[in-house]
């Protein structure tokens, strides 16, 4: 930027977009003074390298106000982790069921882990059995987003929440009904 440019020509860009030309720097550089304007490069592998008229300091802040939105407006995924055993008793499967519900009501990804220990490895039937009952008592709340892979000793699935496409349409359904609520209300009555 400015004094740092060291090429002897650039092609010059104003500040609405505008190709200006190619000019020399010291020209550039003149141009840029009685704007009250920085210099900055933009390309500098282009050939002439191309540098644009700008406010350099209103050039950065407006760049880290959209980095902060950006930041704002995105979404952290969390992945829980639940882990099961091919020998797991009944009332042990609806403990661990219930904190997958939990977790995809939350709309946190949940990574269900089959851990086989010893000879277990040899009947990977008995761990995806266990895995498919799972994901037919949460269906409601989520979906298979990784389906059961069987990995050294462990056998993994992710499962994901639906949570979005249910809220959306509940907003709908609640903004039908709000509407035909305000709807009655405003009708007069006839006697």
């Amino acid at each position: 930027m400015n004094e740092r440019i060291r090429a002897k020509e650039v092609r010059l860009v104003d500040p609405s977009g505008g190709q200006v030309g190619i000019k020399g720097i010291d020209e550039a550089r003149w141009l840029a003074d009685q704007l009250g304007l920085d210099l900055v490069e933009v390309a500098p592998d282009a050939r002439p390298p191309v540098v644009r008229l700008m406010d350099y300091g209103k050039f950065k802040y407006e760049a880290s106000v959209k980095a902060r939105e950006a930041r704002k407006n995105q979404t952290r995924t969390v992945i829980k982790e639940v882990q099961f055993r091919p020998k797991i008793a009944s009332s042990d499967f609806d403990v661990k069921r219930k904190r997958v519900e939990k977790f995809l009501r939350n709309g946190d990804k949940v990574k269900v882990v089959m851990r086989f220990r010893g000879r277990e490895v040899t009947h990977p039937e008995l761990g995806r059995d266990i895995l498919q009952r799972l994901e037919n008592a949460v269906e409601e709340l989520g979906t298979v987003e990784t389906t059961p892979r069987l990995d050294g000793r462990q056998m993994t699935m992710v499962l994901a929440p639906m949570r979005r496409q249910r809220s959306s349409e509940s907003s709908k359904q609640s903004a039908k009904a709000e509407e035909e609520q305000t709807s009655s209300e405003t009708e007069p009555e006839e006697e």
